[in-house]
């Protein structure tokens, strides 16, 4: 992967529906050369999809949590983030450091919805404890973090190509 590769990258996160046109003039290449380099990184995993942003509330999820979920002393991880990954309500699921073996962002549309929520998932075999945080307002969220990629295409500079 070069700067080239980069500059798409971080154009792509800026704006996933950017046409091969808007990328070329935007980098500076034919849009057949960045039709092909974005063929390049979907085929080298680099590129894994492409996705609709969506206001969570406008389409009946208003309430928004983060749950710390700390397993039994038998639980194995794998399974335990199987049986997560089948709970529609689980939105994203990370692994973590600490006494947490998991954090997951919940979505559901009422309190009493992430409560219902909250007892599956201490149901699920292998969870000890959670400890849920409700989200009370976002501020941001899904941001593209281009920094790295920025640093690498300018040499290091942090500048902005």
């Amino acid at each position: 992967m070069d700067a080239l590769d980069r500059k798409i990258i971080a154009a792509l996160r800026e704006n996933g529906r950017a046409t091969y046109a808007e990328l070329g003039r935007t980098i500076g290449l034919s849009a057949s050369s960045v039709h092909e380099r974005v063929g390049k990184l979907e085929a080298a995993g680099v590129i894994t999809g492409y996705h609709a942003v969506v206001n969570p509330s406008t389409v009946g999820l208003g309430v928004t949590a983060l749950v710390g979920i700390q397993p039994t002393d038998t639980a194995e991880n794998d399974e335990l983030a199987e049986a997560l990954a089948g709970l529609a309500e689980v939105e994203s699921c990370y692994a973590v450091a600490g006494d947490e073996a998991f954090v997951v962002k919940v979505r559901v549309s009422t309190v009493d919805d992430l409560e219902l929520t909250l007892g599956r998932l201490r149901r699920i075999t292998g969870v000890a404890r959670t400890r849920t945080t409700v989200v009370l307002s976002t501020r941001f969220e899904g941001r593209p973090n281009n920094s790295e990629l920025d640093d690498e295409a300018t040499g290091g500079t942090g500048a902005r190509p």
